[in-house]
């Protein structure tokens, strides 16, 4: 079979403008709620999208850890690829592939540091394993081998291996303030319900997008 014959029809349900409520957030959490009640694998995974100094986007999937009507947060290493362009260009893009419901959304937006408290009180409640990590790894930088990161993890383990693991400084988080939201749910003949919310003068404008 030919990669071009590898298809389905998208008929898990619809989405019209009656049934969209007038709060992205609200509409977001709705969705939210719905995909883990549906028990898909990683509800919360999302794609963060940057940009280099040269132009050049590039992807990865992390994990929401919190939103409302301020934002989208996630936590990362400071010294990460990620957290290194979004320095230098704080527009990003936001992708979460609910697929096994046919439905997507996008935001678009701009990224701000959070807070040392609110990193502080999202760090102490990792579990300790995920502490450890944090320490032991130099987020996108080159290793060895996994052998070199294992043992970088337990040189970490025995360096905190009393008390409370304190947050280092060179981990942090971010709030995706959106300036746009786009809820997409897939349709028979390929004819997808598209929804985008923009902010124009602190509200939202909604408009339906062909598909």
């Amino acid at each position: 079979m030919s990669l071009g014959d590898n298809r389905r029809e998208y008929d898990y349900g619809t989405l019209s403008r009656e049934s969209l409520l007038d709060n992205p957030f609200d509409q977001f959490n709705l969705w939210m709620d719905q995909a883990m009640a549906a028990n898909i694998q990683d509800p919360t995974a999302m794609s963060v999208a940057t940009v280099s100094a040269e132009g050049k986007p590039w992807q990865r999937m992390v994990l929401l850890k919190g939103f409302d009507e301020g934002g989208f947060v996630f936590y990362t290493n400071l010294g990460s690829r990620k957290a290194v362009e979004i320095e230098g260009n704080g527009q990003v893009s936001l992708h979460f592939p609910w697929l096994q419901l046919d439905r997507q959304v996008i935001v678009g937006g701009t990224a701000q540091r959070l807070s040392t408290a609110e990193v502080t009180s999202y760090f102490l409640s990792r579990p300790k394993g995920s502490q450890l990590a944090a320490w032991a790894s130099k987020q996108s930088s080159p290793v060895n081998s996994r052998q070199a990161l294992e043992t970088q993890f337990e040189q970490v383990k025995e360096k905190f291996s009393e008390g409370e693991i304190p947050l280092p400084d060179f981990w942090g988080g971010y709030r995706v303030v959106p300036e746009e939201i786009e809820f997409w749910q897939g349709g028979e003949n390929r004819l997808h319900d598209r929804f985008r919310f923009k902010r124009e003068n602190h509200q939202w404008d909604v408009a339906r997008l062909s598909p």
